[in-house]
């Protein structure tokens, strides 16, 4: 296979008449084939045709994240966006043909039945009468993510983007974070109009979606899509208990101490993100060269880890700096032709640079682990799974910390520890929160702020909004991109990290056994639901009772707590 660079991957944007012939020649001639050979070589063409496809739209849609100023490449993912629902309702109707009698078992011979399970609940989750429905979706997301890109914020004579504008929430001077705090949410403030009838719409949307489907809410279609096979709402909800009860209590002595620490009364809102009286740890260069000495860093935690870090760099496959224009947050995605993940970020000279990054690498190079599995479920798991990749090698790299950081590598490692264990309460927050929002569809704006306060006090009591107006009134989940974009999957990262922390434990008593049970983790793949992955690496499923204990033990002693 040829090996390109990223500027060099140019498809052809797809033809949907083309891809509707094709569609029905594979139809015809799965009717048509005569035996088990044949069969298995319409859903060898089935599998390129979806390869091909893919990979036009992820290349489309990073181009867009790249520069949303970019008129052509906005174009082009417009296009993608009117595409992929018509493409899905194809691929629907093709699944319904080969998983029905008398072929559905032979084909779950070929695929396995972990991509069979993954298809059904395609099948579930999608009718040609919700198509339009869903390109309006994507619309309207499109839409978030355009505005929240285009945001110019003001502060201190200069103008941010909201990257920018982040990392003046670890400045060692009070008035700086308070300033820069006060003028980031004004801006969601003045554009609150819209961010509220973006999701409300939304919201409407997928209400209906689901009820065309035969549901009474969102939350059960919106799992389907999320493709959970092994777990459900109830599940969930105790395991948000078990974040409230044995989280939650350690979180708020955490506080405290960080409000002694800091001198301070009150730890208000803006003040959350100073992990050090001392000022956080910061990369000791600038942005481009944290991408360029985190070849160091990764060469030292594996060699396997350095050769991929260099070979994204070679071939042009990862984009990490902010700048104007470029899309917020951070991701990565995979070219299935072009065997080859993509890493999307935006350094902006904070420890978080080095979060990200360890964590998009963590995505990455389970895909490239996984580069040579068949059929395309299987690059990756499921998002929950996904997550324990990226989120585990943010903590497997803690060793080679020096080669950013200095002598400041300790502080580092310990305001990560924090971050993560605060991370718990919040990110089954937002999960709580849109479980609410979907329950009840017709709360409108103002009681989806309420909602947002209640959860606030329920999983972060010692948040303290300091007055500012867009906080006090609820709107802090509007700042959320997956809220908006991808509902359902926020608690896919506590999920995880509940089980990154119980890699993270045992490397430090065992640190090749742990790092061995990764990649071997990483090399299955997508090939089976999430509790069997994580039962498979000798860890304890998060649905499991004492979950949390043990790490959460480890970590106070770690944290002196």
């Amino acid at each position: 296979m040829t090996v390109r660079t990223f500027s060099q991957m140019l498809p052809s944007e797809p033809d949907l008449a083309d891809l509707e012939r094709r569609y029905a020649e594979l139809t015809a001639d799965w009717a048509s084939a005569a035996d088990p050979a044949a069969r298995r070589a319409v859903l060898d063409a089935w599998e390129t045709l979806r390869r091909g496809f893919s990979t036009w739209h992820e290349l489309v849609q990073v181009r867009f994240t790249q520069d949303t100023r970019d008129a052509a490449a906005r174009q082009a993912r417009e296009r993608g966006d009117e595409l992929e629902p018509r493409v899905t309702s194809l691929e629907v109707a093709f699944l319904q043909r080969i998983l029905g009698e008398p072929h559905g078992a032979e084909v779950e011979q070929v695929l396995g039945a972990q991509a069979v399970a993954l298809h059904r609940l395609k099948i579930a989750a999608y009718d040609p009468r919700i198509e339009a429905d869903r390109i309006r979706e994507a619309k309207l997301g499109a839409e978030y993510t355009d505005l929240i890109a285009q945001a110019k914020i003001p502060f201190q004579g200069e103008t941010w983007n909201h990257a920018g504008i982040a990392k003046f929430g670890e400045d060692p001077d009070r008035e700086v974070r308070r300033g820069a705090a006060e003028a980031r949410w004004h801006w969601f403030e003045e554009h609150g109009a819209e961010t509220d009838r973006l999701y409300d719409e939304l919201v409407g949307l997928r209400h209906e979606m689901a009820r065309k489907l035969g549901h009474a809410d969102f939350v059960a279609l919106g799992y389907q899509r999320q493709k959970r096979i092994d777990y459900d709402r109830s599940d969930v909800e105790r395991f948000r208990k078990t974040v409230r009860e044995d989280v939650v209590p350690l979180c708020e002595r955490l506080m405290a101490r960080r409000a002694a620490d800091l001198g301070l009364d009150e730890l208000m809102f803006w003040d959350e993100a100073l992990a050090d009286p001392a000022g956080n740890p910061t990369p000791r260069g600038d942005p481009e060269w944290t991408e360029r000495e985190a070849s160091a860093l990764f060469h030292e935690t594996h060699p396997e880890l350095g050769a991929f870090y260099d070979m994204l760099g070679e071939r042009g496959l990862r984009d990490l700096v902010t700048r104007e224009g470029k899309a917020a947050g951070g991701y990565t995605t995979f070219f299935e032709t072009e065997t080859a993940p993509f890493v999307f970020a935006n350094f902006n000279g904070t420890k978080g640079d080095v979060d990200v990054l360890t964590h998009e690498l963590g995505h990455a190079f389970q895909a490239w682990c996984s580069r040579d599995r068949s059929p395309m479920e299987y690059r990756f798991p499921t998002l929950e799974a996904c997550e324990i990749h990226s989120m585990s090698l943010e903590l497997l790299t803690w060793p080679a910390m020096e080669r950013l950081f200095g002598d400041q590598a300790e502080r580092y490692r310990r305001g990560h520890l924090e971050g993560n264990l605060l991370f718990l309460p919040y990110g089954v927050a937002v999960d709580h929160f849109q479980h609410r929002v979907y329950e009840e569809p017709q709360a409108g704006p103002a009681g989806r702020h309420a909602i947002w306060r209640e959860m606030e006090a329920l999983y972060l009591p010692w948040r303290r909004n300091g007055g500012i107006p867009w906080l006090e009134r609820g709107g802090r989940w509007q700042a959320q991109l997956h809220i908006y974009q991808a509902p359902f999957y926020y608690i896919d990262y506590t999920l995880a990290l509940t089980c990154a922390l119980q890699l993270w434990a045992w490397a430090e008593r065992d640190r090749p056994a742990a790092f061995d049970a990764y990649i071997a983790l990483c090399k299955r793949g997508g090939t089976a639901p999430f509790q069997d992955l994580v039962r498979g690496a000798s860890l304890t499923s998060p649905f499991d009772d004492g979950c949390l204990s043990d790490v959460v033990q480890h970590a106070a002693g770690r944290l002196d707590l």
